[in-house]
């Protein structure tokens, strides 16, 4: 028989029902944690991006109450990582710690073999740094500026080439948004690695490089190679004395970054984005931190979440052209 109680019962279970996942326990709406948190990151024990996340494990741990721990994830370009937080369960129990390529990049170059949408299936929660390149040249090269470099690479076309430490990666890109903003043509050569692709511009076997400042800052110290421009629009603190490329002739505007943030999955609560933005900009702005990742050439730019969502949109469309206009294929 159905009484009045059984009825209220079973439409009450039956709402219930629908609010949970996949049948599944519902996720907590408020903005803590119930067990360990994982920070995956796409790249080996020792880089910029591991340096970020282990950073952030015990003060976050100290604001939420359970350890973060930083989980290495490596392969296929970090996208296996990425893929990973992108494709968990939207309650923050795994979040990304991540560069450009694998949340503003890969998709461009990998398209449908991408199991995942990085624009859609995950949300930035704070940005942890920029990452300029550095144009470097032979010391013995008589290059010291932005302007004379567009007039160098004029005065010597089809004769020069920049390296870099791969195809499709930042470095590469910020080279040929230059080709195609000064109207040169310098001649790509990829690397292995930004260490072997500088240590050829100190050998003569190319003309410069688009690096990383940790890459390059030995043997500009050394004497080896000289820094010409940084790829960011304002000089970097680590090398006050080096312009923009966007001094140069024709290169008004431009700006190429590699770029660290932390992200979780699409579809996480607000108020547990909001409080994991908030802890996250504290540990990345404290002064000891910002010094850290300053040796390693990560420049601090402040961006609150919304601000964070529309520069990464607007950075995967940037590389997304350039990739575009300069015809990069992964053959290539």
């Amino acid at each position: 028989m159905l009484t009045r109680r059984s009825f209220v019962a079973g439409t009450g279970l039956t709402i219930l029902a629908q609010g949970l996942p996949h049948g599944g326990p519902a996720f907590a709406q408020d903005a803590s944690f119930n067990r360990p948190v994982r920070l995956l990151v796409g790249y080996p024990a020792g880089g910029g991006v591991d340096l970020i996340a282990r950073m952030l494990t015990d003060p976050l741990k100290a604001a939420f109450g359970q350890p973060f721990v930083v989980e290495n994830r490596t392969g296929a370009a970090a996208t296996i990582a990425a893929q990973t937080v992108a494709q968990a369960g939207p309650d923050g129990h795994a979040l990304l710690v991540a560069a450009s390529g694998e949340v503003a990049i890969n998709h461009h170059l990998f398209k449908n073999k991408m199991q995942y949408d990085p624009l859609k299936d995950l949300t930035p929660i704070a940005l942890a740094g920029i990452v300029p390149c550095v144009v470097v040249v032979n010391s013995k090269t008589e290059v010291r500026t932005p302007a004379e470099l567009v007039a160098y690479a004029k005065a010597n076309k089809g004769k020069l080439s920049f390296s870099s430490s791969g195809v499709g990666n930042p470095q590469h890109l910020a080279g040929e948004l230059m080709n195609k903003m000064a109207g040169i043509d310098v001649l790509h050569v990829p690397y292995r690695g930004s260490a072997p692709a500088v240590a050829d511009v100190a050998g003569g076997q190319v003309t410069m490089s688009f690096s990383s400042l940790a890459a390059a800052l030995p043997l500009i110290q050394d004497g080896r190679i000289r820094a010409v421009a940084v790829t960011s629009k304002e000089r970097m603190p680590q090398l006050p004395d080096v312009a923009p490329l966007s001094d140069g002739p024709g290169l008004a505007g431009y700006e190429l970054l590699n770029w660290f943030a932390v992200f979780a999955p699409s579809g996480t609560p607000e108020p547990l984005l909001a409080k994991l933005s908030a802890e996250t900009q504290k540990v990345l702005n404290d002064p000891a931190v910002v010094a850290k990742l300053d040796v390693q050439g990560i420049v601090s730019r402040k961006m609150n979440m919304a601000e964070l969502k529309t520069f990464h949109r607007e950075e995967a469309d940037k590389f997304g052209k350039i990739i575009q206009d300069a015809n990069i294929t992964l053959a290539n």
